[in-house]
């Protein structure tokens, strides 16, 4: 049976100031990168093993990556970064705190734009110091302006069944190193979770989810790899 790893970016400087972060590029803390090395420690450990790596274009995600893979003595795997792996866009929320943005707007507004399903944050403003229009990894890359999750559904999916999916079902072993909304995206749909449903799952950094899908891709079983 085909096996997927997927593993949520260790802890980023904007998850440790509380800020919303989305597209834009912020590194690991200290706390992150040992995450991340403790990821790949628990894999070796536990004899999981890989013939293919995904990840998106941003640098906490290809860090921990990075640093697994590296743990493990696997560095020389091949990997394939694309920008539909990215971490939702959180439009004008992103480099706001995130305990001022509910002062300002209020508990339920903020709840809403994190947590609904359809509800995208608001555009940014004007002249928004965290416009990526001239950042170079996205040259030619149509780059959202606001995302709710239902949003960010639609771009990973459809790279999960283009390039993704056809590994797994030549039985390749994959490891999907990416963010916590890109990961909510395939975990709604490898688990059959509701649209109400997924808006409560949380994916905590650093810790490796393991998947064992049968043929046709469907989950057989799903855990995490510390509880077992």
């Amino acid at each position: 049976m085909p096996t997927l790893v997927l593993i949520r970016h260790g802890q980023s400087a904007w998850n440790l100031e509380n800020r919303f972060t989305g597209w834009w590029d912020v590194d690991l803390t200290e706390q992150g990168v040992g995450e991340a090395w403790a990821a790949g420690e628990l894999m070796r450990e536990k004899g999981i093993d890989f013939d293919l790596c995904f990840t998106s274009f941003q640098t906490r995600a290809i860090k921990t990556l990075n640093l697994a893979l590296e743990a493990m003595g696997r560095l020389w795997l091949p990997v394939e970064k694309d920008w539909r792996l990215n971490e939702r866009h959180y439009g004008g929320l992103t480099g706001l705190d995130k305990a001022e943005t509910a002062a300002r707007h209020g508990d339920e507004q903020v709840r809403l734009w994190r947590r609904s399903f359809d509800i995208p944050p608001p555009l940014p403003e004007e002249g928004s110091p965290w416009d990526l229009a001239s950042d170079l990894r996205y040259k030619g890359i149509p780059i959202p302006q606001t995302e709710s999750l239902k949003d960010t559904i639609a771009r990973v999916l459809p790279y999960w069944e283009s390039r993704i999916a056809p590994e797994l079902r030549d039985g390749k072993r994959v490891v999907i190193s990416a963010h916590g909304n890109s990961l909510r995206a395939l975990v709604k749909h490898l688990s059959g979770i509701s649209d109400d449903d997924i808006t409560g799952l949380e994916i905590p950094t650093g810790q490796p989810i393991v998947y064992q899908l049968d043929d046709d891709l469907n989950a057989t079983d799903r855990y995490y790899l510390s509880e077992r």
